[in-house]
């Protein structure tokens, strides 16, 4: 039996409208939460929605910058049929509560230095969105983001984007519209990122824009250390309820940790996360084990690699490797 992961509540300060379609959650950590809530550019919230036979988990990311003295802020589309994303935008006010858990995920730069060449379709530009301004804020680096929507309606951050590229000289800011141009192609995205082929790249949107842009920086020559992606995929465990042991058999998990291998017993009916995060607990101080959940890309938690690809929501690809990974809407 998997037992429920300690969560908070957390207030909602203001509720943004950035297209018909879209809303930011700014939200209001007290300051006994500050470092449960510290995060990185590009990690993600999960947060509890009720239903009707209990609850359903959804990860958002964060699309404030914690480099910039902004609150945190997650950001949400709504998508036809989506039950979480629907009941969020229909009664998310000012002065109301999330149960949501603390920041994780591995989409984040090591250093915001340098260059970066950015890649975001519809309501993937969240995670990129704190990237840039992060990397704005604390960089000194030339960013160029590439920005695919349906069309100009439903660009997320318009305006916000507008003001930092006008106040930023260091800033490109390319929108592509399929209303005018078309779904993106191979060439063109290639074409686009020629110029920029030398910077660090993230890309974030739905599996065909990462198709197609990963195919273009391949041709490119861009080196696989270079280029990281993160995909949308279900969620497979609901982490605010109890989950009974889906079966199967004990097996031995094999991970590589600073260079070290190491075998981990994996009983069944265990997620391999619950497997790594009581290994990776062991390893940290009680202070750090206090905000669990938290795993920057430098801490035991998120450096974990391993061959098999049994991921828990979105997987998180940087080079060869397989990262934890979140759910989506």
């Amino acid at each position: 039996m998997t037992r429920p992961r300690a969560h908070y509540q957390v207030r909602v300060a203001e509720v943004i409208s950035e297209t018909d379609a879209a809303y930011s959650l700014v939200l209001d950590i007290p300051p006994e939460l500050a470092d449960v809530f510290s995060y990185r550019p590009g990690q993600f919230l999960t947060v509890r929605v009720p239903a009707e036979d209990g609850s359903v988990a959804r990860c958002y990311s964060l699309s404030s910058s914690p480099h910039a003295g902004e609150a945190p802020a997650i950001t949400i589309k709504r998508t036809d049929g989506g039950y979480a994303s629907n009941w969020i935008a229909d009664r998310a006010r000012p002065g109301g509560v999330l149960d949501v858990l603390p920041p994780a995920g591995t989409f984040c730069p090591d250093s915001l230095e340098g260059d970066f060449l950015l890649f975001a379709a519809g309501s993937g530009i969240t995670p990129v969105m704190s990237i840039l301004k992060s990397a704005l804020t604390a960089g000194h680096g030339r960013i160029v983001l590439v920005y695919a929507n349906r069309d100009e309606r439903s660009v997320i951050f318009s305006t916000q984007l507008r003001s930092l590229a006008a106040e930023a000289n260091r800033l490109l800011v390319v929108h592509w519209l399929d209303s005018l141009h078309g779904p993106p192609t191979v060439a063109a995205m290639a074409a686009l990122a020629r110029p920029y082929a030398g910077a660090e790249a993230f890309v974030c949107g739905p599996d065909p824009y990462l198709a197609v842009v990963r195919e273009a920086l391949r041709r490119l020559g861009v080196p696989a250390k270079s280029v990281h992606v993160e995909r949308f995929l279900p969620l497979a465990d609901n982490p605010f309820e109890v989950t009974e042991p889906a079966g199967g058999t004990a097996a031995t998990l094999e991970v590589c940790l600073d260079g070290q291998t190491r075998q981990l017993p994996w009983p069944a009916g265990t997620r391999m996360l619950d497997v790594l995060s009581t290994r990776a607990s062991t390893r940290r101080s009680p202070a750090a084990r206090a905000s669990a959940g938290r795993a920057p890309a430098s801490s035991p938690a998120a450096r974990w690699t391993w061959p098999i690809t049994r991921c828990w929501r979105r997987r998180t690809s940087r080079t060869a490797t397989s990262w934890p990974a979140r759910p989506w809407r």
